[in-house]
């Protein structure tokens, strides 16, 4: 399914040299005994996902697609990157849907909420408020005031048919409101941590929404489940990929850079950011996650990659099928001068360009190169993908020494927040 190629990497043979840690670390997150084993539910979670609400989000997105103009998801960091990587990576930035999906509680921006609150008054709306205990300060301001939107727009019993809150099955802010106010409710299972739970009702619903199918998406993380399932470097992809960034975090790159060829990828470098990002960002360790989307950022980030400082690598998305193609058309004139390129295919030039840039950075300079290739951006896809990336992750933060499920550092800047609030 996904093609690993390391040939630009020159990391290959140092992989006997990892076999021992990696045997020993694939035994802990199999028999979730490893640092942080509490949250080593996403493991196994494409077999064992709770059946019964999995048949109520595709309930609940039907019903939905049925009555509602806009969708609007109200969480931060785990609770929308994922959908949101996934809905405009298969159907791109542009899409045609029943229902428009926005996502709110991810910033304090004023102008972007009101904004957004200006431009759904008119339309049938319904709100999807996702946060495990219910405090974290962005979704809930965001919640309060798209919450009291419905409120007015539709009356106290309107609104309350219209709101959605996933949260924890038990206990919890949002828990306790959402039992006080009859909201219906989907659960965040206890084992999965945030970064870790598109394949929940945290992600599932609003990919449901938007209309992508989230069978196909769960058959996608259960196939790559199967396949990487061995300890042995060489047989497990996914293993090579978390090896590999350790091998060029002992060489001197400190930076990882998330490549893609296609607009509609931007969110997974998003998402791929927090994963890895504030997995292994610990103990004064780790690499730096960054993004680019090429050929656009060549124009402003290519010189860099190419002659500035080399302590980072890229890692390379690349997608075999896109979701739309066409041929370039000859002209008559040709006053611009473009005719040697009538009769490709956009994609072609695409992937062309995607060629000549991995041949001036590696080649020229200096630049290892990871590669990975998807066959499409279905949901099938998108669902492999996020398996191949948890197990990835989790295999290269422990080799790392670090807890990959915790945060610590987070709760830093809101306690300042707090402060310069005057919150008691």
């Amino acid at each position: 399914m996904i093609k690993m190629n390391l040939q630009y990497a020159h990391v290959s043979d140092a992989f006997a040299g990892y076999q021992a840690e990696v045997s020993k670390y694939h035994h802990q997150i199999i028999d979730k005994t490893g640092l942080g084993n509490d949250f080593l539910g996403w493991y196994t979670l494409p077999f064992d996902y709770d059946k019964a609400e999995f048949e109520l989000v595709k309930k609940l997105a039907k019903d939905i697609r049925e009555k509602a103009e806009v969708f609007i998801v109200c969480g931060i960091g785990g609770s929308y990157l994922g959908s949101r990587a996934a809905i405009e990576m298969v159907q791109g930035i542009f899409p045609k849907r029943d229902v428009e999906v926005y996502f709110v509680g991810n910033t304090f921006s004023s102008t972007y909420i009101l904004q957004l609150m200006d431009k759904i008054k008119d339309k049938s709306v319904y709100v999807n408020v996702i946060s495990k205990s219910g405090t974290t300060t962005e979704t809930a301001i965001a919640f309060r005031l798209f919450e009291q939107f419905l409120v007015e727009k539709y009356g106290v019993e309107g609104s309350r048919e219209r709101i959605i809150a996933t949260t924890d099955k038990a206990k919890g802010t949002l828990k306790n409101l959402a039992t006080q106010k009859g909201y219906q409710t989907l659960s965040i299972p206890d084992d999965v941590g945030g970064r870790y739970s598109v394949l929940t009702s945290v992600g599932l619903l609003p990919i449901a929404v938007a209309g992508l199918d989230i069978d196909a998406m769960m058959q996608g993380a259960r196939d790559a489940a199967e396949t990487h399932k061995s300890e042995l470097i060489e047989e497990n992809p996914a293993y090579q990929y978390a090896v590999s960034r350790r091998i060029l975090e002992a060489k001197g790159k400190n930076i990882e850079l998330f490549v893609a060829y296609e607009t509609q990828l931007s969110m997974l470098a998003e998402w791929w950011k927090q994963l890895f990002g504030e997995s292994e960002g610990k103990e004064d360790k780790g690499l730096f996650p960054a993004s680019v989307n090429f050929s656009t950022d060549l124009h402003s980030m290519g010189q860099f990659v190419q002659e500035g400082s080399k302590d980072l690598f890229e890692t390379l998305i690349l997608v075999e099928k896109p979701n739309l193609d066409r041929a370039f058309p000859s002209d008559a004139d040709d006053y611009d001068n473009m005719n040697y390129l009538a009769g490709k295919t956009l994609d072609e030039v695409n992937k062309n360009a995607a060629l000549g840039t991995l041949q001036a950075h590696h080649d020229e300079g200096g630049i290892p190169n990871i590669l990975i290739t998807l066959p499409d951006m279905s949901a099938y896809s998108f669902g492999y993908l996020a398996q191949f990336m948890f197990i990835a992750c989790g295999m290269s933060v422990y080799l790392l020494g670090v807890n990959p499920f915790n945060q610590p550092g987070v709760e830093v800047y809101k306690k300042n927040m707090f402060r310069l609030l005057g919150k008691k």
